[in-house]
């Protein structure tokens, strides 16, 4: 029963956080300031979520394959390489260092 309790409490914080939004005054929106950080919260989000799964495992910070995966992509990155070529760079390498052990 407290699954459902905590499913209960996401839905209604997701929606109350939408509908907070919804209320936001337009001329707050339209200053530069909000624009700028609207635009990097999603990057920095993302970042913080990669590295929490890349890094941890539970409590403890590791340094495995996961790493290295994240390493290639980053590479590919910078050789402004396609999309689907930085995932497919991250998955082999990710997958090579597991297989060798790493």
């Amino acid at each position: 029963m407290n699954t459902w309790i905590a499913i209960g409490v996401t839905a209604l914080g997701c929606y109350a956080v939408k509908l907070a939004g919804l209320l936001v005054p337009a001329g707050v929106l339209d200053r530069p300031l909000v624009r700028r950080l609207a635009a990097l919260l999603p990057v920095a989000l993302l970042a913080a979520l990669t590295a929490q799964q890349t890094f941890a495992d539970g409590p403890t910070l590791v340094l495995d394959a996961r790493a290295a995966g994240l390493a290639a992509a980053a590479v590919a990155l910078l050789l402004r390489a396609p999309f689907l070529v930085v995932v497919g760079a991250a998955v082999v390498v990710t997958a090579g260092a597991r297989a060798m052990g790493a």
